[in-house]
């Protein structure tokens, strides 16, 4: 092949995985948060981190809820995900799992397990969990971290069978 082609070749690979980078790094960083909302009429308490940071095949999302129940208990779920670019712009896919070829891919939503994906549009960075339960019903989850002055404008949806259930919504201070 000669060097020019190889040079073309070698240019157009590397120009998506910079426009990934340049599009991560606007939200890479670590941020903290709390929330308080009424559920069930009840008054609720809830902090919440989020980490997003590149990495070597596209980029990782944490992310961090800690709920205060009534009662004294206390329960923390944390969730570590690998996303990759999908063919389609600004979406990412799941690499939660390694197939048979060695390559990531999403979990499979028809056997119980969550189908999780980002999206960024614009300013947004959107994060979508949906799970189909025994019955075929499907619940999805939403995440929308917002850019905004010092952090992140958090809005979660819980939302089952196109009701929504849950909406929480808090700011996220950029603390790294």
């Amino acid at each position: 092949m000669p060097l020019h082609r190889l040079l073309l070749a070698l240019v157009f690979s590397i120009l998506p995985v910079l426009a990934l980078a340049a599009e991560i790094d606007r939200f890479a960083g670590v941020y903290e948060g709390s929330s308080e909302f009424v559920q069930d009429g009840e008054a609720q308490r809830r902090d919440l981190s989020t980490t997003i940071k590149p990495s070597k095949t596209g980029f990782e999302l944490s992310w961090t809820s800690v709920s205060y129940k009534s009662d004294g208990r206390i329960k923390q779920k944390v969730y570590t995900i690998e996303f990759v670019p999908s063919p389609r712009d600004g979406i990412y896919g799941s690499a939660m799992k390694t197939n048979v070829f060695g390559k990531p891919e999403p979990l499979d939503p028809l056997n119980g397990e969550p189908f999780v994906w980002t999206r960024i549009s614009g300013d947004t960075f959107s994060t979508f969990s949906l799970f189909i339960n025994e019955a075929g019903e499907y619940e999805m989850q939403e995440y929308h971290r917002t850019l905004a002055d010092g952090g992140l404008d958090l809005v979660f949806r819980r939302v089952k069978q196109g009701a929504v259930e849950r909406e929480i919504k808090a700011f996220l201070s950029k603390v790294k």
